[in-house]
């Protein structure tokens, strides 16, 4: 294979397995390699990896948003991790005879496609943004699904690149091109949210720390030692009372 591009699209559910199952069985029908899949219930999200020739990690990506605007209600989606659409986020990544600017115009095909044949809103982020402001996803996603989608309509700020100018149970979906990002998770042995959320406002550049990383603390329930989840439950208990 001469050609090589990844693509790691994050849905908005972690779950519900059968679901993620069939989402990944459709990007896999595309012909392309699926590498990694993680689940995770406290994000309620999914992370898929996958590579192939570009023209076929298009029609993936493509086929895995189709599938998820299907299967993903945003309206009833609940998790720790900032969401705004049932197909959340979709990279593409150079990786061998391929150049970031044949990514960037990958993103705009499939983002043209799922806006006109979806009519879902779509948003290009990182090397693909059409403003500077939107090269940062965070911002995008800033107030989430639900400030999304009272705002998209009147806030010309909020307008999408492509689709329309509304939002339905699918949310919206952001589609970029990218270098390589690693993914770095820190469980805590403690229970007090506070200190997790310090630390990630010390460390992100966005408050003055290290260039390009970003963080945020999240109460991850499942991750908690038994110690922890024992005493979270007696608070969780009292408070009922």
């Amino acid at each position: 294979m001469d050609r090589i591009v990844e693509c790691v699209p994050n849905f908005s559910e972690g779950r519900r397995v059968e679901v993620v199952a069939e989402i990944v069985q459709a990007m896999a029908s595309a012909g392309v390699k699926i590498l990694d899949r993680e689940m995770d219930a406290d994000h309620n999200r999914s992370v898929i990896t996958l590579a192939g020739e570009p023209d076929a990690v298009e029609e993936a990506a493509f086929r895995g948003i189709q599938t998820a605007a299907r299967l993903i209600d945003l309206d009833t989606h609940r998790g720790e991790h900032p969401r705004i659409g049932a197909t959340d986020v979709v990279p593409f990544v150079p990786i061998r005879g391929v150049t970031m600017d044949d990514c960037v115009a990958m993103a705009r095909r499939v983002g043209e496609r799922v806006a006109r044949e979806l009519d879902i809103p779509v948003y290009l982020y990182e090397r693909a943004a059409t403003r500077p402001e939107r090269r940062d996803l965070a911002y995008i996603r800033r107030g989430e699904y639900e400030t999304l989608k009272a705002e998209i309509a009147t806030n010309p700020d909020r307008a999408p690149d492509f689709g329309p100018k509304r939002v339905g149970k699918a949310g919206v979906t952001v589609i970029g091109a990218r270098p390589f990002l690693i993914a770095y998770n820190v469980n805590l042995a403690t229970d007090n949210l506070q200190i997790a959320k310090e630390i990630a406002a010390t460390i992100r550049e966005k408050g003055g720390g290290l260039p390009s990383v970003k963080a945020k603390g999240f109460m991850l329930r499942e991750k908690k030692p038994k110690r922890l989840r024992r005493r979270f439950a007696r608070k969780a208990a009292a408070c009922r009372r």
